[in-house]
């Protein structure tokens, strides 16, 4: 009975034959745009903890960005965020099933504690491992979070990066709470999700953003202030945020900028208060104010999306509250079809700027 039981937990499911996948391709010179081939691959064999899931809508970060313009990227399948239904799992799962929708977690192996070096190497859509923009993926059955109750598949697609890291940076580093204040760079992915967290909980919201025309969004939206950056004023805020906090500075700031803003963020920040930096918009270098850090107690935290117990913890708190994810923009991409300008089309509007929340892609 015993050899019975092994091989049932360890025999191979036979393959569910093809997929259509995507792949960036070499760039030809520095500066040249974003390549993409789209064909057939073997669909991947499903082992007994496996879970096999049919993607239908996927989202873009700005580390995809980043991915995609390296010269390692060339063959890999990109994407870190999906959201599908469950279409197959292996004989020793037991807490999902075919028809479960469910979301990836951006690091598929970091279950709850400490993130490891292996966890850090196996990101989806990184140098090391493909991503989600496929017809299927399968991945251990521990990598999976069900979608919040009620949700489509292209507002899960949002969550698993911009909107774990929002949250790791409010909840699980810090503890944001009534009457705090937070200060928010930007209207980008994890920005918005991290004013809508924030709010939620009770704390008073300062939002930087370079465009006159998102300053009504983002008071409608319910930011208490909105610091408009100008070309010549673009990553100096700290002066307005102490003005409108009576000279006090914000108790929490989710820094997406990095090395070029972090010395303004620090200046902003109040005497113990903590700066959440998820974020390398202006590159990974740059000079610090230790002296800033030392006389004012700062405490700098990094934070890199989350793991896959935080991120229940997240879908939990969202299906007790109403908020959805803010979409800038779903473009759709056909996989009956061999075009990758769909696709292409979504990498350029993320790389304007221009969004406003997340820039998704629908898998048809």
């Amino acid at each position: 009975a015993q050899n019975c039981t092994y091989l049932r937990l360890y025999r191979r499911v036979p393959s569910r034959e093809s997929m259509k996948i995507w792949q960036l391709q070499a760039r030809p010179e520095a500066g040249s745009s974003i390549l993409l081939a789209s064909g057939e691959a073997p669909s991947a064999p499903l082992g007994p903890l496996d879970v096999a899931v049919r993607i239908q809508a996927v989202s873009l970060n700005y580390r995809d960005l980043l991915v995609a313009r390296s010269a390692r990227a060339t063959a890999l399948v990109p994407l870190s965020d999906g959201a599908g239904e469950v279409i197959e799992v292996g004989d020793a799962v037991t807490h999902l099933q075919r028809g479960d929708r469910v979301m990836a977690n951006f690091f598929p192996h970091w279950r709850d504690g400490e993130l490891s070096a292996y966890d850090h190497t196996t990101a989806l859509g990184g140098g090391a491992s493909d991503g989600m923009l496929r017809e299927e993926v399968v991945l251990p059955a521990h990598a999976w979070v069900k979608v919040p109750r009620g949700w489509s598949f292209e507002e899960a697609a949002a969550l698993p990066c911009a909107g774990l890291t929002a949250w790791q940076a409010l909840f699980e580093v810090t503890t944001t709470g009534p009457g705090q204040t937070v200060l928010l760079l930007g209207t980008g992915g994890v920005s918005i999700f991290a004013l809508q967290l924030a709010l939620r909980a009770g704390a008073h919201v300062v939002i930087t953003t370079q465009s006159p025309s998102k300053v009504e969004r983002l008071q409608a939206f319910g930011a208490g202030v909105t610091v408009t950056e100008t070309a010549s004023t673009a990553g100096k805020f700290a002066e307005a945020v102490r003005v409108a906090t009576g000279g006090r500075g914000v108790d929490t700031v989710v820094d997406v900028a990095g090395g070029a803003t972090l010395n303004e963020t620090l200046d902003a920040l109040r005497f113990g208060g903590t700066a959440a930096l998820v974020g390398v918009l202006s590159g990974f270098q740059g000079e610090i104010a230790l002296g800033q850090i030392l006389q004012k107690r700062l405490a700098i935290r990094g934070v890199y999306v989350g793991s896959v117990a935080m991120f229940e913890r997240y879908v939990r708190a969202l299906e007790a509250g109403d908020d959805r994810p803010m979409i800038d923009r779903v473009f759709t991409a056909s996989a009956s079809g061999s075009s990758t300008e769909d696709v292409a089309e979504a990498y350029a509007h993320l790389a304007s700027g221009q969004h406003f929340g997340k820039v998704v892609l629908r898998l048809t």
